[in-house]
């Protein structure tokens, strides 16, 4: 009774609700406009950089600006080497972060609190400052130059997913873990089988903002390797955009064409996964 008493007193009237939505329109389309232009852009022949080119005439839309992509670059295998080090990335990001915030959550043992903030730490430096002697170790120590692996390594383990794993683990009821350690269940058996499936929504965020820096980075795998066949998409559309572009017949439309390219793969796994922006009722799983 007392929820639904919650639930009338937060309902809105029609004016309200009128004025709700037509924010919320102006938002999204003042949010949508710029990669809707950037689409259009891409597909016009002849380039018309006015805000009448937002509506262009529809025998004025080609694909010849993607056909020019594919004619000085791979896509294919751009798109192979993005999907290796990106999902590379991901991997070791999710693994390390799971067992990294659980520990710092759940766990109890000596010196929690400093490696907690060491890793707070660790956001206040900018990877750039980094790279130099990253590239050093990697390539010169390591020998992991013109490697899948040497690109990797150094997003491995990001210290923004440890800290998201670990306030989703702190909201977990101690309850649950306990129940499961009177069972018998070792703390693997517990991290997987109770704390996992009840973060769900971290999991997804983990992966969605982890997914956007390594397939856009550019810089670092081109440090890494020199060599063509083994670039991800973002280092070759960087290199298309800077040197051919500007050569082509419409550099507009090749530029924006090459936004396009990278970008659509980060759109399209934001509206497969968006619908797991989900809160989980975690408190539900225990009595009482």
């Amino acid at each position: 009774m007392a929820r639904k008493d919650l639930a009338a007193s937060r309902a809105l009237s029609r004016p309200q609700a009128i004025l709700q939505g037509v924010v919320l329109t102006i938002g999204a389309i003042a949010f949508l406009f710029p990669f809707y232009y950037m689409l259009v852009g891409s597909l016009q022949a002849t380039p018309d950089t006015s805000i009448a080119g937002a509506f262009p005439n529809p025998a004025n839309l080609t694909l010849q600006n993607y056909g020019a992509i594919n004619s000085r670059i791979n896509l294919w295998s751009g798109l192979a080497n993005s999907g290796i080090f990106t999902g590379g990335v991901l991997l070791c990001t999710v693994v390390f972060g799971v067992l990294a915030g659980y520990a710092l959550s759940v766990l109890q043992w000596k010196g929690r609190g400093t490696t907690f903030a060491l890793a707070l730490l660790v956001q206040t430096i900018p990877f750039q400052l980094l790279m130099i002697p990253l590239y050093v170790l990697i390539a010169r120590n390591y020998g992991l130059a013109d490697n899948y692996l040497g690109m990797i390594l150094p997003f491995a383990i990001n210290s923004a997913a440890v800290l998201i794993f670990r306030q989703y683990f702190l909201q977990l009821p101690r309850e649950l873990f306990d129940a499961a350690r009177i069972d018998g269940a070792g703390e693997f058996t517990v991290l997987w089988r109770v704390a996992l499936p009840l973060v769900r929504p971290a999991l997804v965020t983990v992966v969605l903002l982890t997914f956007i820096g390594p397939w856009n980075e550019f810089l670092w795998p081109f440090l890494i390797t020199k060599e063509a066949s083994m670039q991800p998409l973002a280092v070759s559309l960087a290199n298309y955009i800077s040197t051919v572009a500007a050569s082509t017949s419409n550099p507009f439309g090749a530029i924006l064409a090459g936004a396009v390219v990278l970008a659509a793969p980060v759109v399209v796994l934001f509206i497969v996964f968006q619908r797991y922006f989900t809160s989980t009722d975690i408190g539900s799983s225990v009595k009482g």
